[in-house]
């Protein structure tokens, strides 16, 4: 059975709602597994809560230091599939020489995958340093900031290359054992992205919850990031809307521009608005070791 740190919130079991309250979700743990890897230990424990059975790795060095990355069962899913593609291109590549490593070969990634789905965004990158190639696999935080002037390192592990086929298959087996359930709830839209980052991007994410189907658009620039929830309902409204001004900007003389349909007053299933400010953590470059530094 995994080790366990006392007090640890278990899965995405915590909700920010109104002035800030949180509320920790009842969680199941259905089943570990732990695979060891060179000199390192990675726990997979499959967890149920009330939004569905998730998966949480914890990565644990031999000094005793923990990474966690926690995944539902569909991004776990993608997850082993891209975890294929690094392998068939780890084994592609020739012989690593450490004396030989110029900086500039540490810092590109050999391979590079993201995975953008349920509101989140995963970054894989094959990477290599003196002490070999790995898999370095992080979470985008959406606020990096813990309070003033103190930053929050992403969720995030590294895992050996070697041992992609070994963790690719312990990742299989729980998943084709617990996945089941998941795999039965009819798939939604996969999310996009619009926009560029030197600039701002849009993030378009659908969602599920017990009020129905939603599509999440997230504005990011490098220190800000805000939100707003729109539900189906009102999703052709807003095709609408766009499509009427965009034919008002190529045909003035069409007549006049198209108004809002909605007074604002929707309340809570309406339109919710969220904004913070925040670090551009997830733009800064890495050392050598795929750990960010302090």
């Amino acid at each position: 059975m995994a080790e366990r740190d006392s007090g640890e919130e278990d899965g995405r079991g915590m909700q920010q709602r109104g002035y800030g309250h949180r509320q920790q979700m009842d969680t199941e743990e259905l089943a570990s597994k732990m695979v060891l890897i060179q000199n390192k230990r990675f726990y997979l424990d499959v967890k149920k809560n009330n939004r569905g059975r998730f998966i949480k790795i914890a990565e644990v060095t031999p000094g005793g230091n923990k990474n966690r990355l926690t995944l539902s069962m569909p991004i776990a899913t993608e997850f082993r599939n891209l975890l294929g593609d690094f392998i068939e291109h780890y084994a592609q590549l020739g012989p690593t020489d450490p004396d030989h490593l110029q900086q500039e070969d540490i810092n590109k990634p050999l391979k590079t995958e993201r995975i953008i789905r349920e509101n989140k965004r995963y970054f894989l990158d094959l990477k290599e340093n003196k002490r070999g190639r790995y898999l370095r696999v992080r979470q985008q935080q959406a606020f990096g900031m813990m309070g003033p002037g103190q930053h929050q390192p992403p969720p995030q592990i590294a895992l050996p290359a070697q041992g992609m086929i070994e963790f690719r298959d312990a990742l299989t087996g729980v998943i084709d054992e617990y996945g089941q359930e998941e795999a039965d709830v009819a798939p939604l839209p996969s999310s996009t992205m619009i926009g560029d980052r030197r600039s701002k991007q849009f993030f378009m994410d659908i969602g599920q919850n017990q009020r129905g189907v939603y599509v999440r658009v997230t504005e990011q620039t490098r220190y800000f990031r805000s939100a707003i929830t729109i539900p189906e309902r009102y999703w052709s409204e807003f095709s609408r809307f766009f499509a009427d001004a965009e034919d008002q900007l190529k045909n003035p003389s069409a007549g006049d521009a198209p108004s809002g349909t909605g007074d604002g007053s929707e309340g809570e299933e309406g339109l919710e608005v969220t904004g913070q400010r925040r670090r551009g953590y997830e733009y800064d470059e890495d050392d050598e070791s795929g750990q960010k530094k302090d």
